[in-house]
């Protein structure tokens, strides 16, 4: 308790159990004494999801507790979801005693072995001794260099037993072969400087990384020095201003179409903090085929891991924009970027996001746009689907004002999240966008919210699916809804809100759709929000499986980008391009 009180740690979330006991037996008389709070969660994958959030949204690293056993293998998928999303977190598990270690003991699982591949590292404490230095490492290791997960393993007689603690200052233990990773060579800041001042058609590709270094200042000054458009990953959104002139929102499977096909056509990319992951890229051939790439990214695994760069930069993603700032005094685009940025306007103009016709059942879009206008300087969670995507898509986000889980998209997410984000900013809005779903996947934290009191709002964009594979069964499986749909045994939400003690609100009218939203928005406890919205709806723009970029369905094939790729319809066997919905000689949907 004293080692995480020096490293700064204010709160904790877990949940009890038996290996864990001795460790919660001073976490009790360390509340008592005012050094840290913890919150008890009602599943420890919650804890996790909330230890990453908090991580997420105010830079340091998160903190989790969990026992033995199931209690451990609980927080796997938190562990993983933190991995792939580069968080820093601090996971704290109990064991059985020494002795009992490897003989199957009750409630013993390997957790250490079992998360081996989804941490940056990991201890089993056999000496108390060592566990001022273990945190101090622990803590190091999870926020230096590309951020992410550490575990520490506790056996419960290690967490009982009585020694001679000596404090361990934060950063005065380093672990042995440990190194900070190198700043950016000047070489390679000068060979990016170039390609940039020659480039016609530029494109920053910003992601997460911009967002764990703080850079996005500096992603700000270098757009406006050169002129350069930029687009983020859905980890990258917050790090540039999406109403900005040069900004072309997110590109990607669910990107906006000129976001894609600005990437489609550039002759210049600048990826800062991004990893070309699949559902940024497509079809990798396909993915910026025109263009040269700079790649700045602190991880050197991830340079030319799926892209090799033309010129590769190594370091901190602030350190590095910073230094090409500085190189770069002076300088300024003369104007050599101005038919790029007039095409990609005009691409802005012909293919806007779409909001469908105010007629019927309330568009989950319209939701969106109401909850950025109700609430435009609010933390936004979200859990995983459809409503990701149009979250992604209508909402502008302020630096670490967006908490989403990109890379291993996991449902549950967003509840749990959202409880971390609000506990660490008390007074601040916080709203967690979900699906009926997802929601359920941790329904029970909506316990945590009752206790603590925390005013998280939940909006259900409620449709009766699990979205997202509908669309793909719709779209890929010729309409086959195998085990997507959620209405049978869905709960009525208002009232299990209610039973929990979190106040309960159902929508189904558009026309009191922002009255109701406000109303529940101002509500100063928690509140979970029902919106009944079209079932059908799918998320357009969208790249399909093995496409470019370019390829997009849902919207005007485009004469000069689309690849000439053809489909048969399955009704008469006509071909077609690949971009239509709807076969032309038959009608029959495609």
């Amino acid at each position: 308790m004293d080692a995480l009180r020096r490293h700064g740690v204010r709160h904790i979330f877990g949940y009890p159990g038996g290996a864990i006991l001795p460790i919660y037996d001073e976490l009790h008389k360390a509340e008592a004494r005012g050094w840290l709070k913890h919150i008890l969660v009602r599943h420890e994958q919650g804890g996790t999801h909330a230890a990453d959030a908090y991580a997420r949204a105010t830079g340091q690293v998160g903190v989790c507790f969990g026992t033995s056993g199931p209690g451990a293998t609980n927080l796997v998928t938190g562990i993983a979801t933190a991995h792939m999303d580069s968080v820093p977190l601090v996971v704290i598990t109990g064991q059985v005693p020494r002795a009992a270690i490897g003989t199957d003991a009750f409630q013993e699982t390997d957790i250490f072995g079992i998360t081996l591949p989804i941490v940056k590292h990991s201890w089993v404490v056999r000496d108390p001794r060592d566990i001022g230095r273990i945190v101090a490492e622990a803590f190091l290791i999870a926020a230096s260099g590309r951020p992410g997960p550490v575990l520490i393993d506790v056996p419960k007689d290690v967490g009982a037993e009585l020694f001679d603690y000596v404090p361990v200052e934060p950063g005065s233990s380093m672990p042995a072969g440990f190194r900070l990773p190198p700043g950016p060579r000047a070489d390679a800041i000068e060979a990016a400087l170039q390609l940039i001042r020659q480039a016609q058609r530029p494109l920053l590709y910003v992601g997460g990384g911009a967002i764990s270094s703080g850079a996005h200042a500096a992603v700000r000054e270098l757009a406006e020095r050169f002129q350069l458009p930029v687009t983020t990953t859905l980890m990258g959104k917050g790090a540039f201003d999406e109403s900005d002139e040069l900004a072309v929102g997110m590109l990607g499977m669910h990107g906006t179409a000129y976001a894609n096909f600005a990437v489609t056509e550039c002759d210049l990319l600048i990826a800062v903090g991004a990893r070309f992951d699949d559902r940024v890229t497509g079809r990798l051939d396909g993915f910026a085929p025109r263009a040269q790439v700079i790649h700045i990214d602190i991880d050197a695994a991830e340079v030319g891991k799926t892209r090799l760069p033309d010129v590769p930069v190594v370091g901190d993603v602030r350190e590095a924009l910073d230094a090409m700032l500085a190189a770069s005094a002076g300088e300024g685009a003369d104007g050599r970027t101005q038919a790029w940025l007039d095409r990609i306007g005009q691409w802005k103009r012909q293919y806007p996001l779409v909001v469908p016709d105010p007629e019927g059942e309330i568009a989950p879009q319209e939701v969106v746009i109401a909850l950025q206008e109700l609430a435009p300087r609010a933390y936004f969670t979200t859990d995983v689907g459809q409503h990701q995507m149009w979250a992604a898509q209508f909402l502008h986000n302020a630096p670490r004002h967006w908490i989403s889980s990109a890379g291993l998209g996991t449902m549950g997410f967003g509840m749990p999240a959202a409880m971390g984000v609000q506990t660490a900013f008390p007074d601040e809005q916080v709203i967690c966008v979900a699906g009926d779903a997802s929601i359920l996947m941790n329904i029970q934290e909506l316990g945590t919210l009752a206790q603590y009191q925390l005013a998280v709002k939940v909006v259900v964009l409620n449709n009766g699916w699990q979205g997202m594979v509908r669309q793909w069964q719709e779209s890929f499986y010729e309409e086959r809804y195998s085990a997507s749909e959620m209405t049978g045994g869905m709960p009525d939400f208002e009232a299990l809100a209610t039973a929990f003690g979190v106040r309960g609100v159902t929508i189904t009218e558009r026309s009191r759709l922002r009255e109701q939203l406000a109303e529940a928005l101002a509500h100063p406890g928690p509140a979970f929000i029902d919106v009944k919205v079209r079932r059908n709806e799918n998320c357009y723009p969208m790249v399909p499986p093995g496409a470019s970029n370019a390829q997009m369905v849902g919207l005007p094939s485009h004469p000069e980008l689309a690849i000439a790729t053809t489909r048969l319809c399955r009704s008469c066997g006509s071909s077609t391009e690949s971009a239509h919905h709807f076969c032309p000689s038959c009608g029959t949907k495609l």
